[in-house]
C-alpha cells in the first residue's frame, strides 16, 4: 500500500511540477513561434496516430467489436464535433452513444 501511495505522490509531482514550469515560462513564449507550430503539429499528429490505432488496430476488450462498428461510432463523433461548431463534449457522446447502441444490439 505504501508503495501505490509513493507513486501516486510521485506522479503528481510529476504532472504539477511541468505545470508550474509553464506558469513560470508561459509569460516569455511567443505563441505564434515556429517551434511551438511544429509542437502543436507533433501533438495533433500523435492524438490522429492514437486514434487511428485505437479503431484499426485495438487491443483488449475493444479487439472484440467489429471494425464496421468502431468506424460509424468515430465517424458519427466526427460528423457530431464538426455539426455542432466544434463541441467535443457532443463528438465524444454521440460516437459513445452509437458505438455502445451497436454493441447492445450485437448483444456485447
Amino acid at each position: 500500500m505504501l508503495e501505490l501511495a509513493l507513486l501516486v505522490l510521485a506522479c503528481g509531482a510529476a504532472t504539477y511540477l511541468w505545470r508550474g514550469l509553464g506558469v513560470v515560462f508561459s509569460g516569455r513564449v511567443r505563441p505564434e513561434s515556429a517551434l511551438l507550430t511544429w509542437v502543436g503539429c507533433v501533438a495533433y499528429a500523435m492524438i490522429a496516430g492514437l486514434m487511428a490505432r485505437i479503431v484499426l488496430i485495438p487491443t483488449g476488450a475493444l479487439a472484440e467489436t467489429l471494425l464496421a462498428e468502431r468506424l460509424l461510432a468515430c465517424g458519427v463523433a466526427l460528423a457530431a464535433y464538426f455539426g455542432t461548431r466544434n463541441n467535443l463534449f457532443l463528438g465524444i457522446v454521440a460516437g459513445f452513444a452509437v458505438f455502445a447502441a451497436l454493441g447492445a444490439l450485437r448483444g456485447g
